[in-house]
């Protein structure tokens, strides 16, 4: 008989200079110039997973998805796992085709990322937008569960993730790259662009509320959930940002995509 599952282990598999929260963390744009220390930490991590008998929910950066695709493939071999995958992909997605790719290699551009993903694992992949897989995990489970109204979900790492969601349908949007000053949004406002231009919580916080303030024209939501790395630091620069609807971190904070990922796989579940 199958013992039930009373705990969950879910690991992010990132580098040591992805920490985007941290005041002295690189600047995104000389990540592929430092030393990589994923891949011996993730051989490790299984090793130790292996002593104990243990499985876990492994959820890998697109970043080292890019760099080093081997190891996706590594850790569905490792866990002889046959079952499905969910991708969250930080671009415009249209089925398992990727249509945009700001902050990932542009050689993304036009690539069946499912058909790759699943060659790479051998396993059924579902590609989807990761702020969509965020807004999903959130309505069903997180902030937003039970609330019928429209749903702002903006996502602030490397660059600003967004979703809508109405009566709990989940629509991927892409306001990052509303125009501002001549560029995408995310260049000034997103959490990395605070680091790389040096700002204080409080004039990060006034200049995110100014492209806030812009999104309430347009779409009028009544609630906003703001996710990725920075909403655990959501104290620091929430009461800067003076939105007209009610505003709250995202209740999984950066692990939202994870969750949504998997809910992807299975949509009615």
């Amino acid at each position: 008989m199958t013992q039930p599952v009373t705990h969950g282990w879910s690991i992010d598999v990132e580098d040591w200079f992805h920490i985007l929260e941290y005041d002295r963390a690189p600047d995104p744009a000389a990540w592929r110039r430092l030393e990589r220390r994923v891949q011996i930490g993730t051989e490790r991590m299984l090793d130790a997973l292996d002593l104990r008998g243990v499985k876990a929910t492994f959820f890998v950066l697109g970043w080292i998805a890019e760099v080093a695709p081997d190891l996706v493939a590594e850790i569905a071999r490792h866990f002889k796992w046959r079952g499905p995958i969910g991708v969250g992909f930080p671009g415009v997605i249209h089925g398992s085709h990727v249509l945009t790719s700001a902050n990932l290699h542009p050689r993304f551009i036009g690539c069946d990322a499912g058909k790759l993903f699943a060659k790479a694992t051998r396993c059924r992949v579902t590609l989807t937008n990761d702020a969509a897989a965020a807004a999903l995990a959130e309505m069903r489970f997180g902030a937003g569960r039970g609330f019928q109204g429209k749903v702002l979900l903006l996502t602030l790492g490397t660059g600003i993730g967004s979703s809508l969601c109405y009566h709990g349908t989940v629509v991927p949007c892409e306001f990052g790259h509303l125009p501002l000053r001549g560029k995408s949004a995310e260049r000034f406002v997103s959490s990395s662009a605070r680091k790389r231009r040096g700002l204080s919580w409080a004039d990060w916080g006034h200049e995110l509320g100014d492209y806030v303030h812009t999104l309430e024209r347009m779409l009028w939501p009544e609630l906003i959930i703001i996710g990725g790395g920075v909403s655990a630091k959501s104290r620091k620069f929430f009461k800067f940002v003076k939105p007209r609807a009610r505003m709250v971190p995202a209740k999984f904070l950066n692990e939202a995509g994870i969750v949504g990922a998997a809910l992807a796989v299975q949509p009615g579940r």
